[in-house]
């Protein structure tokens, strides 16, 4: 070693190949350009997508993960390549990808900045598959949307699904606990056993019991033979609880000994049977509450709570519900087997509705309208939302005027939170002089949202003639 050399700090003087480095990685990795070119992908990353080394390099990551021609900062995603290469700091989001079948996978990228010997700042990404495409389908319905609130859900249940911990799944009526708890189920160990669904609403108090634990000959009047109960049908798989809250207070105590000892009895039998189960229960009820009220028992619901996780209502991922309408109206074809179609302006009615009932009532609104659509267009008019809520909510007419006919400045207690959002994004709009990426900035939105809102509040012509002033 030369005297320069031994002067040359420890980390200089060592020549590492870098597709070794990336290589040793299980998951896949990527390293991206200024320019969003590919110049380095390990091979986890190119058995992902279909491509081989030689082919992947140069091409740009959004069409290779995203198959989109721009990036995804301009789809209004949280795109980060362009958070790192803003930042130079380490940038988290969930995306969804797709794989060399085309088919979605809902995934976590950790993209980290990455200097080259000359300086030049380079995009690391490390990708963390989460859900594919078929793990979110159940039965004929599915589990879809890309909202951050939902994603957010979909890696909460997939962490979820790695442990035998008791899970609570909260959530409004409707928001799909059962289809959340079944994947889950397929996301499990447990997946290739038996998944056993319980509605704790619609068994009695007189059988409850009967039900969850079996029975054995002469246990009541009129038994004439052992029967085995949900509890042992899901042996070795998930036993799901749908509306645990519901269940009577005087067989709390015997569900939570299953739980807690892992043993119970056929009513009527002396004979200890063990349950290997996995339990997931779900309801809507605040337990919490119903603790404190004396209507749930604490120890019951300590133990069933060992993962909660809450479900996002539908309200609060609006920009699902076109998604969820297209997917609906292709598995549910009307009476000729053709696929209706659905205009814009009930697709923003849609959007400008809270459905109390979630994405049951979602489904029903759209059955209904493609039964009593004479075309298979469905319009605004053929969805009848006034009919499932006392009042109807038209973004295009009823919400504008409301917000037009206020002052901007003037408080109420009877305005929406709608309302509120339709007034505070027009003042910006006049603030800001009509400068839309300025208005999403300060919202802390991306100008695609934005534009969604302004289209829904009527507010696209807002400031806009901004070159016609002197």
């Amino acid at each position: 070693m030369t005297a320069q050399e031994d002067k040359m700090p420890y980390t200089n003087r060592i020549s590492i190949n870098l597709q070794s480095i990336i290589d040793a990685s299980d998951n896949g990795f990527v390293v991206i350009d200024k320019n969003y070119n590919i110049v380095a992908a390990n091979k986890a990353y190119c058995s992902a997508y279909g491509i081989s080394s030689e082919e992947i390099v140069g091409q740009k990551c959004h069409k290779v993960s995203h198959h989109a021609d721009v990036p995804c900062h301009l789809n209004g995603e949280d795109c980060p390549h362009k958070k790192v290469f803003d930042s130079r700091a380490p940038h988290q989001v969930l995306h969804i990808h797709y794989d060399c079948n085309n088919e979605e996978e809902h995934v976590r990228i950790k993209g980290s900045p990455v200097y080259g010997t000359d300086g030049e700042l380079y995009l690391g990404e490390a990708i963390f598959p989460i859900a594919k495409s078929d793990e979110l389908d159940c039965d004929r319905q599915r589990m879809l949307g890309t909202s951050p609130s939902f994603l957010a859900c979909i890696e909460e249940m997939s962490g979820a699904a790695q442990s035998d911990v008791p899970i609570l799944l909260n959530g409004e009526s409707g928001v799909g606990k059962e289809l959340a708890a079944k994947f889950i189920h397929k996301k499990s160990e447990r997946q290739a056993q038996p998944f056993v669904s319980i509605d704790c609403t619609a068994i009695s108090e007189g059988i409850f019991e009967s039900e969850l634990f079996g029975h054995e000959r002469g246990a009541f009047t009129g038994c004439v033979g052992r029967r085995h109960g949900l509890i042992e049908s899901a042996q070795g798989g998930t036993l799901f609880l749908d509306e645990i809250g519901e269940v009577p207070l005087a067989l709390q105590g015997r569900l939570l000994r299953v739980l807690e000892t892992g043993y119970y009895r056929r009513l009527g039998g002396r004979e200890d049977l063990h349950a290997d189960v996995r339990v997931i229960c779900a309801t809507h009820n605040n337990l919490r509450q119903m603790v404190e009220h004396g209507t749930f028992r604490a120890d019951l619901y300590y133990r069933i709570a060992g993962i909660s996780i809450t479900i996002p209502p539908l309200r609060e991922r609006r920009g699902d519900i076109a998604p969820l309408v297209k997917a609906m109206l292709e598995r549910n074809k009307g009476h000729n087997g053709i696929t209706a179609r659905i205009s814009d302006e009930a697709i923003q009615a849609l959007e400008g509705y809270d459905f109390p009932g979630n994405i049951r009532e979602l489904r029903n609104i759209l059955q209904k309208a493609v039964a009593i659509s004479p075309d298979g267009y469905i319009t605004p008019e053929q969805l009848q939302l006034n009919n499932f809520a006392n009042v109807y909510v038209n973004p295009l007419a009823e919400r504008r005027n409301a917000v037009t006919e206020k002052r901007p400045n003037t408080p109420s207690t009877n305005r929406s939170l709608s309302d509120v959002e339709a007034t505070h994004i027009e003042s910006l709009l006049h603030q800001h002089d009509g400068h839309r990426a300025k208005v999403a900035e300060e919202l802390r939105i991306s100008e695609r949202t934005l534009y969604r809102k302004l289209k829904q509040y009527n507010l696209q012509h807002v400031g806009k003639n901004r070159s016609a002033r002197p």
